[in-house]
């Protein structure tokens, strides 16, 4: 086997993140399924080779999709997936058992018992590992065993991997019939200035993925990520597609233009009047503490100074970016640009999550940052995808 005949499938695939990654890695995705219909329209325009369902999962066979593919059972290599896992446990609280999305991961399940394939990769929030006490991190585990995989869950820090934010992911690999090798995970590429908030031990042994001392590299920065990119006023749209500024000034603008002509999905959002006014007073690594009190939104007034430091944030350029969110709304986070007065755009967003340029969104600005935010970042995906691949390969 090669790597360039890995098939894989991606279940709750957004608008393709994890997907786009793993093909950075040499995976093909013959199959996704995504039931949000506008993240679903931009996961087929950017891979059109793939079959996209926007059926609810709860509805498809398993067995049915895997026969319409071709594909026997074992001859499918990585199934692939985001599915939401918190309640998934049977101790799960009443709070969680109606809510009706926690049981998704049990179509994902179905999926793994009817093709059987090689490998399997599931992302998820931090919170998974402690979610009642690591019960339902116990109960996922399980069921895989159950079904014939041995699998281990770390947590991976983007940053470490090139990506210019502060973000967090559980990943569980899982591997068919054998233990999880120890190299299935990827070592840490760069050092970065982020430290977890939530709890990073399960079974008593830390799950984090920490750089080596000999670890030398520095990390992506925001000015790395996004410094090429076409200045903009408040609320300007210009150009549906636009020109770089200069000629790519770093590794990671380099990777993140491979394969496309121009800027996509680069247009201000308009911020009101009132956070303009509030922009003015904040400098760059700058939050809301800078602003007047009169000028502060009437529910933050009484805020205590040590609370919501991230809210109204201006980014520095030579730090990372905050988490990018479904929302860039500088209410709830650092989305000001360091030197520009207005807040990130979606293709802004979007590099700072490590999508490639080429990778065009579809539907409004409100559902594109959406898209965006609840993505896996490609560049960590594809650093997952080529340990899978690694494993994939020794065994054939």
């Amino acid at each position: 086997m090669t790597g360039n005949n890995l098939k894989l499938i991606d279940l709750f695939s957004g608008a393709g993140g994890l997907s786009e990654g793993l093909t950075q890695a040499g995976f093909h995705s013959i199959f996704a399924s995504e039931i949000v219909p506008t993240y679903a329209a931009t996961y087929k325009r950017n891979h059109i080779d793939t079959e996209v369902c926007t059926q609810d999962i709860r509805a498809l066979d398993a067995e049915s999709v895997r026969k319409k593919l071709g594909l026997e059972r074992e001859e499918l290599d990585l199934l692939a997936g985001g599915p939401p896992c918190q309640g998934f446990s049977i101790n799960a609280p009443v709070r969680s058992v109606l809510d009706q999305r926690n049981h998704l991961f049990k179509e994902y399940l179905r999926f793994v018992d009817a093709f059987a394939p090689k490998m399997i990769l599931i992302e998820n929030v931090p919170g998974l590992v402690s979610f009642e006490h690591g019960a339902t991190l116990h109960a996922i585990l399980d069921a895989l065993a159950e079904l014939g995989y041995g699998a281990d869950v770390r947590i991976l820090g983007a940053a470490y991997y090139g990506v210019p934010q502060m973000r967090w992911r559980t990943i569980i690999i899982g591997a068919r019939g054998k233990d999880l090798p120890s190299n299935a995970y990827p070592e840490p590429i760069y050092h970065a200035p982020v430290r977890p908030n939530f709890a990073t031990t399960f079974d008593g042994r830390s799950l984090l993925k920490n750089p080596s001392p000999k670890t030398s590299a520095k990390f992506t920065t925001v000015k790395d990520a996004i410094g090429d990119l076409p200045p903009l006023k408040n609320g300007e749209k210009g150009s549906p597609v636009k020109d770089y500024i200069s000629e790519p000034t770093c590794d990671y603008q380099k990777y993140i233009r491979t394969g496309t002509s121009g800027v996509y999905n680069h247009e201000a959002p308009r911020l009101s009047k009132e956070n303009i006014q509030r922009l003015h007073y904040i400098k760059p690594g700058g939050n809301w503490t800078d602003i007047p009190q009169r000028l502060l939104p009437k529910g933050m007034q009484n805020a205590r100074r040590s609370d919501h430091t991230k809210r109204y944030g201006r980014v520095t350029p030579d730090g990372l970016a905050s988490t990018i969110l479904t929302k860039c709304d500088p209410h709830w986070g650092a989305y000001f640009h360091y030197e520009q007065e207005r807040s990130f755009t979606v293709r802004e967003a979007a590099r700072i999550q490590s999508f490639p340029d080429h990778y065009i969104f579809t539907g409004s600005q409100a559902e594109q940052f959406a898209q965006v935010g609840n993505a896996v970042p490609p560049l960590l995906a594809k650093t997952i995808g080529n340990s899978i691949k690694n494993i994939l390969i020794g065994d054939n």
